[in-house]
């Protein structure tokens, strides 16, 4: 018998080449932004699942345009562009993260990261981006901060992030934690809403 994250995979390959979804049939003038959530604990199969996609999308359908960000990886090589990776990880060794995130706050400014982002992903030049890696960039980069800048960067491009959470179309819980840490109640409230994605697989 099929566990449920094999059931749910197995649709996300159809789902990614169908033409509604290509052709962002039935999401009306909303943005092509889609999550797939996943327990934490899943996040190697997830990864492998990922890149049997990257292997696979252009073997169904020969004419797509895909590119994959690694979100992790994506802020790594930022930030040695920029010559502060070593500096960044003697000052997390030094003073911890609370000072690494203050040091680094205009750098990582979500409206910097996002161009950057678009930069890497090239939107108008693909068909369809993946995104993984959310967790492990956390806390320095907020999925549902990129998202909210990405809204006017992506225009028409379908845009695919691999969740280790739950989104229930309302609300990003990252690892399936209700507004994570730091800052007041209302600020943490605000860091989970997001409402202009949908599920890609129920």
């Amino acid at each position: 018998m099929t566990d449920p994250l094999t059931h749910r995979l197995n649709q996300v390959l159809p789902k990614l080449t169908s033409d509604d979804f290509l052709n962002a049939r039935g999401i009306g003038n909303e943005i092509a932004f889609y999550i797939f959530d996943y327990a934490p604990r899943d996040e190697l199969r997830i990864r492998e699942h990922i890149r049997f996609l990257v292997d696979h999308l252009p073997m169904n359908r020969p004419e797509l345009r895909v590119t994959h960000v690694n979100l992790f990886d994506f802020l790594i090589h930022y930030l040695r562009e920029r010559n502060l990776l070593e500096k960044s990880f003697l000052l997390q060794r030094e003073n911890g993260d609370d000072a690494l995130l203050k040091a680094l706050k205009g750098i990582l400014h979500e409206e910097k990261i996002a161009q950057r982002f678009a930069a890497i992903a090239k939107p108008a030049e693909h068909d369809m981006v993946l995104v993984s890696g959310v967790g492990s960039a956390y806390p320095l980069l907020r999925s549902h901060t990129l998202l909210s800048n990405l809204h006017a960067i992506m225009g028409q491009t379908p845009l695919v992030m691999f969740y280790p959470g739950r989104y229930d179309t309302q609300t990003l819980r990252l690892f399936g934690k209700t507004g994570l840490t730091g800052g007041s109640a209302e600020e943490r409230k605000k860091r989970t809403n997001y409402y202009r994605a949908f599920r890609l697989i129920d």
